[in-house]
């Protein structure tokens, strides 16, 4: 059976934001994580790219002024406090289905471009024809490419008790070492889905972050264990959306509320303080996956931004996608996502 984590539009700033004058930008530093699954899968266009579209994304990044950086790079260059370039990009590849190791890989590597592919071991065990096998991601290891964790079955995190999460995770991390030598440090969460009991898992076994499925611009001040990506797929995957994205800026958001993304109130009390190093920030609009139109925000104080929703988030996941745009036409980018258990 296949499993991908499926790609959801987020919902991209509407009409009314682009009518009103841009902020003042202030430099904060950050960098754009992208996320793959299948290429060339034309069958598949939920979670499929086709390959003139990977082409030209990487012909953009070739050629746009952007620094594309392995993931190990990125995170510690946040933890460490180091500044990244201006427009740095990170190209992760979720579920190892084998178009990106015949499709996507020779691409990447003509590019120059380090990739890192988050790995269901699960699904390479069973084999297939949908999936690589562990000689393939053995070549992908030894030329440099790096392999995150994506648990062993690609299992929905939250609802299973610790126990059986421990035991998930530590079922492939043997497989990692068996077959690979190596016990990844990187996590990416099957279908972005997060509590902050499952964050504890994944913190617990060892990793050092950790990846959602949340548009956003991964930044110091966040969470490392629930870092934004942009997903793309053949809908979201068009050029105009990637330039759009890869040039995003932080939005500096912290003190996030609701803490747990498994919600208990629905509608959350979703919130955020933005950091006083973004500057002005005036012209914020923020949406929700289920609804067409900006959310009511409230403004509490200088920096603290409270959103409304007129409606419950239904069942499954939710995102919110707060923007707001900066003086040289770039937007500064933050989402969340969220998990509704069914009444």
């Amino acid at each position: 059976m296949a499993f991908a984590c499926t790609v959801t539009g987020a919902m991209v700033f509407g009409g009314p934001i682009t009518a009103q004058a841009p902020a003042t930008q202030t430099q904060l530093s950050g960098a754009v994580i992208f996320m793959f699954h299948r290429f060339g899968e034309d069958d598949m266009p939920s979670t499929n790219i086709r390959l003139e579209q990977l082409q030209a994304h990487l012909t953009e990044l070739k050629t746009g002024g952007y620094t594309v950086m392995g993931l190990p790079e990125i995170i510690q260059a946040m933890e460490t406090g180091q500044t990244l370039p201006d427009r740095t990009v990170g190209l992760t590849i979720d579920d190892a289905f084998l178009s990106a190791y015949t499709q996507a890989w020779p691409a990447l590597r003509e590019a120059g471009f380090p990739v890192t592919v988050f790995v269901s071991t699960d699904m390479v065990d069973i084999g297939g024809s949908q999936y690589m096998n562990w000689d393939q991601l053995r070549d992908l290891a030894a030329q440099g490419i790096t392999i995150g964790a994506h648990t062993a079955s690609h299992l929905h995190m939250i609802g299973p008790s610790t126990d059986q999460l421990t035991a998930e995770i530590e079922r492939s991390n043997a497989r990692f070492q068996q077959e690979l030598g190596l016990t990844p440090t990187l996590f990416a969460y099957p279908y972005g889905e997060m509590s902050l009991a499952v964050r504890d898992a994944v913190i617990d076994a060892g990793f050092v972050a950790a990846f959602g499925q949340h548009s956003g611009v991964v930044e110091a001040g966040l969470d490392r264990f629930y870092l934004p990506r942009f997903s793309l797929n053949e809908q979201y995957g068009t050029l105009s959306r990637f330039i759009l994205a890869a040039n995003a800026l932080p939005l500096g958001a912290r003190e996030i509320t609701p803490a747990d993304p498994a919600l208990t109130t629905n509608p959350p009390a979703f919130g955020f303080t933005v950091s006083e190093a973004v500057g002005p920030i005036d012209q914020i609009n923020c949406f929700a996956s289920h609804e067409s139109t900006p959310a009511r925000l409230e403004r509490l104080g200088a920096r603290r931004f409270e959103v409304r929703l007129e409606t419950p988030f239904p069942p499954g996941r939710g995102r919110f996608n707060c923007t707001a745009p900066t003086e040289d036409g770039r937007w500064r980018w933050f989402g969340m996502q969220f998990y509704i258990s069914a009444p």
